[in-house]
């Protein structure tokens, strides 16, 4: 039975993965494991939510596809939820590529849709959801077909922590004060604050209703 790895840093939903327990055929991992590889000889290795490189002792060994949150050409790159929401898209693709010596610029396999609405968290969940039913799709095929991206192609950086903080947005419209905060709230994610004297509020859990913007803060210090 040929082998298909799974690699993600992190699981958003351990619910997306219950088709891989009783099932062989995937092999799921944390990180890039070169041991593991080497022994699974694996037809493909998926990489979800992966923001790193790949060594190219990997993908020029193993057919490597890579799950990018945009409609690739557009908005290569990091933090490409938060870029997307920032320039007021709210659909966008989930984009399969093949890994190359490139950032997110090899050829295209799969696109699915995905929506940017929501906190960021319910989000990414839904993005793991859609990855792993592509995942599927695509590992039961016999012959990938790839093709070249088309279109005008963008990049952006990885977001910094401090350009979660709410003062970017402070003077600017309801709606996009309450993107700003929505688009930050996850799990182990630079939270939108502020901060106040020589403490600082994060905000979660917002929610937008007409010229009200209400949700938590946390307190803590600096």
């Amino acid at each position: 039975m040929s082998k298909i790895i799974i690699i993600s840093k992190k699981k958003w939903d351990k619910d997306n993965y219950n088709f891989c327990k009783n099932n062989k055929k995937f092999i799921l991992l944390n990180n890039i494991n070169f041991k593991k590889i080497r022994q699974a000889q694996p037809r493909i290795i998926f990489f979800i939510f992966w923001s790193k490189m790949v060594p190219k002792k990997i993908f020029s060994n193993f057919l490597c596809i890579q799950f990018h949150s945009s409609d690739l050409p557009k908005f290569k790159g990091g933090s490409p939820i938060q870029n997307q929401i920032l320039s007021k898209i709210y659909k966008t693709k989930l984009s399969a590529f093949q890994i190359n010596d490139k950032i997110d610029g090899g050829k295209i396999c799969m696109k699915s849709n995905i929506s940017l609405i929501g906190k960021a968290e319910d989000i990414y969940k839904n993005i793991e959801k859609k990855a792993l039913q592509m995942i599927i799709k695509l590992s039961k095929k016999k012959k990938i077909l790839f093709h070249r991206q088309k279109g005008r192609s963008s990049f952006y950086f990885r977001r910094k922590p401090y350009q979660s903080n709410l003062s970017y947005v402070i003077n600017k419209k309801f709606g996009e004060i309450y993107d700003f905060i929505r688009m930050l709230d996850a799990s182990n994610y630079p939270k939108a604050y502020y901060i106040l004297g020589n403490k600082k509020m994060e905000l979660s859990d917002v929610s937008l209703d007409k010229q009200l913007v209400k949700g938590k803060f946390l307190i803590k210090k600096k």
